[in-house]
């Protein structure tokens, strides 16, 4: 048995679960659909939906690095993967509305690949190009250490231009700077009369490490980057069944920013359901399209305890108990996972 095939069947079996009925699934939408997880092929499903329905898109694609899924070879090459990645999101483009807004969230490996199809093949408006650099990143041997990923920001249509644009004219998409001020330098630090009272947009960088973590050291939750680590297999918000899952905190300021209450948010590949979550928590209607029934059916439980808290019949999203914490015995690669021990007790590093 080649490597491959015993680290997808290792794969599988980690995964392994009771399969629930599939009460929605990609043949059975034909209108667009609201507060809910389908189960099917991205593409094909935003295609035979109408046009125009979503107000903001959230896409956490494989990033052709190797990871396993159910159905899908993560290991394409690159003209394969480019075009598969086109095909994507012009469904995107077609599902959004003419005022949504779209964060990619991708890899070094296709960024610039992909930021060149979204907007000179596709159509897209580019607004930033976001660089969330988190804690823990992947350790190399022969070459620096991954700690980041490339967050991609478009919208539908371009900044209007002119002292005659009305305001929807002038920025015909949602973005909701107020919901997303940080204290700024000016008032933190310089007392600056000129300072906005209402404090400044984040920038487009987002950090967390851990020396500067605690209380009083540079970065703050308040301050101008986005204070957000990945979710790490020790982490209580970890469900354990995804070997992708994004933190709540970075779906959280993306959908207060670039959408309303009741607005729709759609992830084309849901996975661990994070953008379903944070949707629901902040009042927004929820899609989620995954292509792997067991990915869905994880999902659906999780979504299902989060509406518990928001209900106010559960107080924590990362409650131990939920029904869709799962570990599997795999990683996302197909390897068996550490046992941890004890931990011990942190001993600090004498300085000469």
């Amino acid at each position: 048995m080649n490597i491959s095939r015993s680290r997808q069947q290792a794969h599988a079996k980690g995964l392994k679960s009771v399969v629930e009925n599939d009460d929605l699934s990609a043949g059975s939408v034909s209108k667009a659909p609201s507060n809910t997880i389908i189960h099917g092929n991205s593409i094909d499903v935003l295609n035979a939906l109408p046009e125009g329905w979503a107000d903001l898109v959230f896409a956490d694609p494989p990033f052709n690095i190797g990871y396993l899924y159910e159905n899908y070879d993560d290991r394409k090459n690159v003209d394969e993967y480019v075009d598969w990645s086109e095909q994507w999101m012009r469904a995107v483009y077609r599902a959004l509305k003419p005022t949504g807004s779209f964060y990619l969230a991708i890899g070094d490996e296709f960024a610039s690949d992909l930021a060149v199809v979204a907007r000179r093949k596709i159509g897209f408006h580019m607004r930033n190009w976001i660089i969330w650099h988190y804690t823990f990143g992947q350790q190399t041997k022969k070459k620096f250490a991954k700690s980041h990923t490339h967050i991609l920001y478009f919208t539908k249509q371009p900044m209007g231009t002119g002292p005659k644009k009305t305001e929807q004219e002038r920025m015909p998409f949602t973005f909701n700077a107020d919901n997303v001020r940080v204290a700024s330098a000016r008032q933190t630090t310089y007392a600056d009369p000129r300072a906005n009272p209402k404090g400044k947009l984040p920038d487009d960088t987002w950090i967390l490490r851990p020396q500067d973590a605690a209380p009083g050291a540079y970065f703050e939750p308040e301050m101008d980057t986005w204070y957000i680590s990945r979710i790490c297999g020790t982490f209580k918000e970890r469900e354990g069944w995804h070997g992708c899952q994004m933190p709540l905190g970075v779906l959280d300021r993306i959908i207060k920013a670039s959408s309303n209450p009741g607005d729709v948010v759609l992830d084309p590949f849901n996975g661990s359901g994070t953008t379903c979550v944070s949707a629901a928590l902040l009042d927004r209607k929820f899609v989620g399209i995954d292509q792997s029934e067991e990915y869905v059916v994880y999902a659906r439980k999780r979504l299902a305890h989060a509406l518990e808290v928001a209900a106010g019949k559960s107080k924590d999203v990362t409650d131990s108990t939920r029904d869709s914490k799962v570990q599997t015995a795999t990683d996302a690669f197909g390897r068996d996972r550490v046992k941890r021990g004890p931990r011990k007790a942190r001993v600090k590093p004498v300085v000469a």
